[in-house]
């Protein structure tokens, strides 16, 4: 347990902290030599896929290919620590649910299928058989197949994923919420309207010829940390780096690269962002929107004055839709709404803006500070639109760079993961499975929480994830967990989830992305998609960690040889003999995985086709669209509650550096100077002036929503931090309760977890 102390942190990111990081992890999980054997084959054309972020790899891979939050996540999968029968048999369910997520963690690898036992309060080992009959029979109870929810994790593998939905669609729903609903789907929906498709336009070798990257609500220090091996590279050769976050983030300041003996040795370090402006929470849409505005008026000057146009006209015309419409909104825009919106200056904007002007080739990224707030959409296009005005998409250097968390959820939703699938789709995966699929639209996360509160007779599986305790209003969801008739969980170590069951409750173990996993063929790869859209084989190389643990299509496929029987015409064993064949039906139905097996056993794997990136724009106009958004006056959603007498605080939930999700590795923030301790509020110091305390006071945070529900997490302590006045930072799981259920993007209904509205109270201890 580390000492409780807040500190300043003024070293770079990176450098001898990260290493000695990567050293005590893996002694932590007692597995010196294994760790270490293990996390050299991360990453590598032989080997298996980091099973932490879903940041590329390069195509000539070095020795070392993982990063600090990497080797955290390898060292908790490749543990000598085991959860087995016997700590369950010690500690019943309602003890076990006293421990902290960080205690959960720390058992490690689960051995044995598990069974909760409502008489004793424990979970008991069972056989696979009986657990397969045992979820069958549930399924095949259920009034209809929509009772049945099937909630996806982003680590899930592309052959595990494309066998999941085809098992949930043959039985006969398309109800699939997943991580995406909670993190990116903003993105997709975005993109989809504005270039016709949902996922990056870029390439890893696109930042090495980039003028500018522009970053918006993303801390890859902590959540992407090898994107900073190509922002070093970049600022060094004179790249222009902006990057807008609320708060000072060391990763987007300075960055030491443990690979660089020169930089390690001589104690020096790489500036990474040339500009660094600290918008306000929810202020970017306003940002980029004065970008434009700028861009514009400037352009209109150039004309004015016979000077060449700054914006790309010939592109405008030739492949975009709407331009006319969204100038006039941009221009008519006040600088006052954009300023107030923003958080920033005039003279900053324009600043970002003369950079961005400057640059020939300008590619935008941004993460869930992005994607978390109810305008994330509009925010999304706005930043569509920044890019289009200067033909900055299908260009070298240039593009779209959604940067998404977990190593396969892009993979997930393109094996077809996906609660509204396309009609094309669903012909030919029943073409090629001969079976008919449902039609119907399914539950997202938020809908499958509001199905499962409404009735108890649902049945909720869940492949991998950590659903009570990643979605929102934690109550909430924790009490339609328990309304279920059945909850089960394919998962590799115990989380907080599998506490919170229904009445009846199952637990998976599977195998890790790092074991082997042995068919009746032999050891098998499977295949993962990162955020670039590049499709490479995972093999792992350790034993599993015990002999009862199941691959996950073979969880799957003996699944859905239980629940359907004679009703499915697939050979469902026959296609986890070897994996090939999955892959080989996969190309079937998808025509982008044509020739499949061929390509991806080609080192390094193959890149999905990407129309944007060829200025082939799949859109209903056949162009690019631009989006007018006129700025809501009120854009922060503390103006809902100028009525209170306490001052109204706009919070976002940011992760640790001690954890990847909601996986919690440790109780450090080292980047931030907080050790020992997660239940901290990041706020500005006159902030805390004004409310007559000090740092270091503890508090009780307050959300403020339309419901009468009363949502507060106690006990927080005050840390002054570089951050703007107004906003407020603190660590998810524990805040997620802070967000109510109804408060999500428009479109996309990702819930607004960066920019929940709340009130502070000094925190008073109960007495007994």
């Amino acid at each position: 347990m580390s000492k409780k102390t807040i500190e300043i942190y003024d070293r770079p990111a990176g450098g001898w902290g990260a290493l000695k990081s990567v050293a005590q992890q893996i002694f932590e999980q007692g597995i010196p030599a294994k760790g270490v054997r293990t996390l050299f084959a991360a990453n590598q054309p032989d080997g298996f896929d980091c099973p932490g972020c879903a940041w590329p790899d390069a195509d000539h891979t070095s020795t070392f290919e993982f990063c600090e939050n990497g080797a955290k996540a390898v060292a908790a999968e490749s543990t000598g620590r085991r959860a087995t029968p016997d700590l369950f048999a010690k500690m019943s369910v309602t003890k076990l649910a006293e421990q902290t997520d960080h205690w959960l963690e720390g058992q490690g690898r689960l051995t044995h299928p598990l069974r909760y036992d409502p008489a004793t309060d424990h979970y008991k080992p069972l056989s696979w058989d009986a657990a397969f009959e045992i979820i069958a029979t549930h399924l095949n109870a259920l009034p209809s197949p929509n009772d049945a929810i099937f909630y996806t994790s982003g680590r899930t593998s592309n052959e595990a994923a494309f066998l999941y939905q085809l098992f949930v669609r043959e039985f006969g729903t398309n109800n699939f919420p997943d991580c995406s609903n909670m993190c990116h789907e903003p993105s997709g929906y975005a993109m989809r309207e504005a270039v016709g498709v949902g996922k990056g336009t870029v390439l890893l070798e696109d930042f090495q010829h980039a003028d500018a990257i522009f970053i918006f609500g993303q801390n890859p220090g902590t959540n992407h940390p090898r994107m900073l091996g190509e922002l070093r590279a970049a600022s060094k050769r004179g790249a222009a780096i902006v990057s807008f976050n609320p708060l000072r983030e060391r990763g987007l300041e300075k960055f030491q690269n443990p690979q660089d003996m020169k930089e390690m040795l001589s104690g020096q370090s790489t500036v990474i962002s040339s500009q660094y402006l600290q918008v306000k929470i929810g202020g970017d849409l306003a940002a980029v929107k004065g970008i434009i505005k700028y861009v514009l008026e400037q352009d209109l000057l150039a004309q004015q004055q016979g000077q060449p146009r700054l914006l790309d006209t010939e592109f405008i015309a030739s492949h975009t839709a709407g331009f006319d419409a969204f100038a006039d909104d941009v221009l008519a825009e006040p600088w006052e709404t954009i300023t107030a919106g923003s958080g920033l200056s005039r003279e900053q904007i324009e600043a970002a803006a003369t950079t961005y002007l400057r640059a020939e080739k300008v590619i935008a990224c941004w993460g869930m500070g992005i994607t978390q707030h109810k305008h994330a959409v509009a925010t999304i296009r706005m930043i569509s639109n920044l890019l289009l005005i200067r033909g900055h998409i299908g260009r070298l250097g240039a593009g779209l760079c959604p940067v998404r968390g977990h190593s396969n959820v892009q993979g997930d939703r393109t094996m077809g993961i996906d609660e509204k699938p396309k009609a094309e789709f669903l012909k030919r995966l029943g073409a090629v499975f001969d079976f008919n699929p449902p039609q119907e639209h399914g539950y997202d996360t938020i809908g499958a929480i509001e199905a499962m509160l409404a009735s108890s007779d649902k049945v909720f599986f869940a492949l991998g994830g950590n659903f009570a305790v990643a979605a929102p209003d934690t109550a909430v969801t924790e009490r339609a967990l328990r309304h279920c008739a059945l909850t089960v969980h394919v998962t590799t170590k115990l989380n907080r989830s599998h506490l919170v069951h229904g009445r009846d409750a199952l637990i998976l173990p599977c195998l890790g992305r790092t074991e082997i996993d042995m068919q009746a063929s032999g050891p098998q790869a499977v295949t993962v998609e990162d955020s670039m859209s590049m499709v490479h084989l995972s093999s792992g190389i350790n034993p599993p960690a015990s002999p009862d643990l199941l691959s996950e299509p073979m969880i799957i496929a003996r699944l859905a040889s239980a629940t359907l029987k004679h009703r499915s015409r697939t050979d469902w064993m026959g296609m986890v003999a070897h994996y090939d064949v999955i892959r080989d039906k996969i190309a079937d139905v998808f025509p982008q995985f044509a020739n499949f097996n061929a390509r991806v056993h080609v080192p390094g794997g193959f890149h999905l086709r990407n129309t944007a990136r060829e200025r082939v724009w799949n859109t209903p106009t056949r162009k690019a669209n631009f989006f007018a958004f006129p700025l809501p006056v009120n854009a922060s959603p503390s103006h809902t509650a100028q009525s209170l007498s306490s001052p109204v605080f706009t919070l976002a939930t940011i992760r640790s550096h001690d954890q990847y999700n909601t996986t919690i590795y440790g109780l450090n923030d080292r980047y931030r100077g907080v050790f020992g301790e997660r239940r901290v509020l990041f706020i500005h110091e006159r902030d805390i002036t004004e409310l007559g305390m000090q740092a270091g006071d503890w508090v009780d945070i307050s959300s403020i929503s339309d419901d009468p529900v009363k949502r507060c997490v106690k006990r927080f302590m005050l840390v002054a931090y570089d951050i703007p006045r107004g906003c407020l930072a603190a660590y998810f799981p524990e805040t997620n309760g802070l967000v109510p259920l109804s408060s999500y993007a428009d479109f996309a209904r990702t819930p607004t977890s960066k920019s929940i509205p709340v009130v502070l109270s000094p925190h008073h201890p109960e007495t007994p």
